[in-house]
C-alpha cells in the first residue's frame, strides 16, 4: 500500500496564489487556494492510504486535515523541502501538490494499485512544465535535491534524475496547476463539481455585478475575472 502527503501552504493573504493579483485582491487569491486545498484533501481522504500526511507550512492546519499526521515542512529551497518529506518516509509514498483540484480518484488509482514488481515510481507532469504528483516505491530525498524548481523545465529534470537513478517510471495523466487566473479558469471549467469552481464563479459573479454597479475595476481587470463565460 501507499502513503499519501499533500505538500500545502497555510492559505492566508499574500502567502498562497500571488500571481492571481491582480485581478484577485490578495485575499481572493487565498480563498481560492484555501478551496483548492479543501478539495485536494477531501479526495485523498478517500483515497486507500496507509498514511494520510499534510506536509504543512503554516500554524493551523486546515480542518479537512483534522484527522491528518501533520509534518512540519523544512527549511530551505523547495527541492529541500520536498526531499525531506521522502527522507522522512520508508514506505511507498504519493506527494500530491495542493494546486489541482481537478484530479479525479481514477487518476491516481495506479498508484495504489498498479504498481507491480517492474514499477519504481510514477509521475504526474503539469502543463506548465512541472509535476503536479510524484510517487516513489522506496522514498528517498536524494532524487528530489537539486531539481531547479518553479521553472518550465522542472518535469523533464525530475524524469531525467529518475531515468538515471535506473527507475522505471509510470505515467499519470498530464494536468493543469493553477498559478494564473488563465489557469485557474481552465480548472474550474472542467471540474465544475469542486469548491475550488464554485468558489471562482462566485467571484466572477462578483466582477459581473461591480461592472452593472459601476466599481472602478479597471479594464486589465475585466477579462480575466469574467472571461469564457460573458
Amino acid at each position: 500500500m501507499t502513503a499519501i502527503v499533500v505538500i500545502a501552504k497555510e492559505c492566508l493573504p499574500g502567502k498562497v496564489k500571488t500571481r492571481l493579483h491582480p485581478p484577485l485582491s490578495l485575499e481572493q487569491a487565498a480563498e481560492l487556494a484555501a478551496a483548492s486545498l479543501s478539495d485536494t484533501l477531501m479526495l485523498a481522504s478517500r483515497l486507500p492510504a496507509t498514511r494520510h500526511i499534510l506536509a504543512f507550512d503554516g500554524v493551523t492546519p486546515p480542518p479537512e486535515a483534522s484527522d491528518w499526521e501533520i509534518l512540519p515542512q523544512a527549511t530551505g529551497g523547495l527541492d529541500e523541502r520536498l526531499a525531506a518529506i521522502f527522507d522522512h518516509l520508508d514506505e511507498p509514498t504519493l506527494l500530491l501538490g495542493m494546486d489541482t483540484p481537478q484530479v479525479s480518484a481514477a487518476a491516481l488509482e495506479p498508484v495504489f494499485f498498479g504498481w507491480g514488481d517492474e514499477t519504481d515510481a510514477w509521475f504526474g507532469p503539469a502543463n506548465d512544465g512541472g509535476f503536479w504528483a510524484l510517487a516513489l516505491k522506496n522514498p528517498t530525498g536524494a532524487l528530489l535535491r537539486g531539481i531547479p524548481m518553479s521553472r518550465s523545465d522542472t518535469g523533464t529534470h525530475q524524469l531525467r534524475r529518475l531515468d538515471r537513478a535506473g527507475l522505471t517510471v509510470g505515467l499519470l495523466p498530464a494536468l493543469t496547476d493553477i498559478d494564473t487566473i488563465a489557469d485557474a479558469r481552465a480548472v474550474a471549467s472542467v471540474a465544475s463539481d469542486t469548491r475550488f469552481a464554485r468558489t471562482f464563479a462566485g467571484m466572477r459573479a462578483s466582477a459581473r455585478r461591480d461592472v452593472v454597479d459601476g466599481a472602478d475595476l479597471s479594464a486589465a481587470d475585466l477579462p480575466a475575472l469574467i472571461g469564457a463565460r460573458s
